[in-house]
C-alpha cells in the first residue's frame, strides 16, 4: 500500500506566493523607507557631493529617548570626537507615523534630510535644497 500525500483538507495546499515577487507589496518597509532616504542624498548629490563625502546617514528604527524628552525626535545629526564625519539619523518609525501617506512622507524625508545636513553643512536648508519647504521658518 502506498501512502498518499496529502496538502490539505481538500488536496490543494498553498496555491502560491500572496503577492509575485517583482511586487511593491513583497519589499519591506523598511526597504522602502531606506529607498526614500538614498533619494532625498542623491537629489542633493550633484550640488553638494565633495561636501557630502564627509556625512553618513544612518537609519533607526527609533531614537534611543528617555521619560524626560517631550517631543520625540524624528531625526538628529552627531560629530563622532576625533573624526571628520558627522552622522546624520532619521528615524524610522517616527516619519511613518508623522507622515502615513507616501506623499506626506516623501516630503517630510526630503526636508529632514535637508534640515539636517544643512546643519552639519553650517547652510541654510533652503540654500541646501532649492525644493526645500520653508513655511515654517520667519
Amino acid at each position: 500500500m502506498t501512502a498518499r500525500r496529502r496538502r490539505d483538507r481538500h488536496g490543494r495546499g498553498l496555491r502560491g506566493p500572496l503577492a509575485p515577487a517583482a511586487s511593491p507589496a513583497t519589499v519591506p518597509r523598511s526597504d522602502r523607507f531606506g529607498d526614500l532616504v538614498v533619494a532625498a542624498v542623491d537629489r542633493l548629490e550633484p550640488r553638494w557631493g565633495t561636501r557630502l563625502a564627509a556625512v553618513d546617514v544612518e537609519i533607526y528604527d527609533v531614537p534611543d529617548v528617555g521619560p524626560d524628552l517631550d517631543e520625540v525626535p524624528l531625526a538628529g545629526h552627531r560629530h563622532a570626537p576625533g573624526s571628520r564625519t558627522a552622522t546624520v539619523v532619521v528615524y524610522r518609525r517616527p516619519v511613518e507615523l508623522r507622515a502615513p501617506e507616501h506623499l506626506a512622507r516623501v516630503d517630510l524625508v526630503r526636508d529632514l534630510v535637508a534640515e539636517q545636513l544643512a546643519d552639519v553643512l553650517g547652510q541654510r536648508p533652503a540654500d541646501l535644497d532649492p525644493a526645500y519647504d520653508d513655511r515654517d521658518e520667519d
